[in-house]
């Protein structure tokens, strides 16, 4: 059993942080000094929680000493509750992408200042931000989210100078969310020309998408009656360890599909056929 810490990389912005530590995908010295909302260091913070910062580059060494990897995740959606089934196969996990967007503009007075001499970041960002779901409304298997704004100088009397803006697209394929990104650009130099207000719009990370094992996801669909396979349009360390070694994943059936809030749940009984599912499999890959 490996633990693989920060999943989530809320914090720094860095998802995913332990399996991509363990398949050397990490720029550990620009990481290392990543700072927090409150300045403090990637550095810093690892070595608070006891941990030497310098051991991140020797992350991938250990890497040899898996032969695969196995993940159990409660469903983050739905579908197996719809078919009536306790537990699923991962056929795939879709592409993602995170958009970090700024936008800069000018503090003006809120009352004093003419709409046409206003440069307000906050009026380009809701824009972007409808363009954003706009864009992604004729693609159904397309999803978009604003997922969190921060405004400068966030005054109630001040026209806001900066945005910064956070922008999550997902999709089966890695050419729908491109394809969704290039006219987001588009749109972003149409809405910066409308309110001049400068929109920069970086990656702040991205996945092509993963499709696991064939070998692996049959071994864990052998259960009777045969358990469904499903795409994620989550991430997860089995993702990112999939492209080094065999691996795959099984959900566990989440009857309000709700996820990431406390309202999140899985029955026992549901839980342990998904947990068998994966003693079979490890049973027959490991013999």
């Amino acid at each position: 059993m490996i633990c693989l810490a920060d999943e989530e990389g809320a914090r720094y912005n860095t998802p995913t942080f332990g399996s991509r530590a363990l398949v050397g995908r990490l720029q550990v010295a620009e990481l290392l000094g990543r700072r927090d909302d409150d300045g403090i260091t990637l550095r810093d913070a690892l070595a608070a929680a006891g941990v030497d910062p310098g051991g991140l580059g020797r992350a991938p060494e250990w890497l040899g000493r898996l032969r695969g990897f196995l993940e159990l995740h409660i469903d983050q959606t739905r579908e197996l509750a719809q078919a009536g089934r306790p537990s699923g196969v991962v056929s795939s996990l879709a592409s993602r992408l995170r958009l970090e967007v700024e936008l800069l503009g000018r503090a003006d007075h809120a009352g004093t200042t003419h709409r046409e001499e206003r440069r307000d970041a906050m009026s380009a960002a809701a824009r972007l931000i409808v363009a954003a779901e706009d864009l992604a409304a004729g693609t159904p298997e397309l999803a978009v989210t604003a997922a969190r704004l921060l405004v400068e100088p966030n005054a109630l009397t001040t026209v806001p100078a900066r945005v910064r803006l956070w922008l999550d697209a997902r999709a089966p394929r890695a050419a729908t969310v491109d394809a969704w990104r290039a006219a987001l650009e588009a749109g972003a130099q149409e809405i910066a020309a409308r309110t001049r207000v400068a929109i920069e719009p970086r990656t702040a990370s991205r996945s092509e998408g993963v499709t696991f094992d064939a070998g692996v996801r049959g071994a864990l669909g052998r259960s009777e009656p045969a358990a469904p396979e499903l795409v994620c349009f989550a991430g997860h360390d089995a993702g990112v360890l999939g492209e080094r070694v065999p691996a795959g994943m099984v959900l566990v059936r989440n009857p309000s599909g709700i996820s990431h809030a406390p309202q999140e749940h899985v029955d026992l009984d549901d839980a342990a056929a998904a947990a068998n599912d994966v003693l079979r499999a490890l049973e027959e890959l490991a013999g």
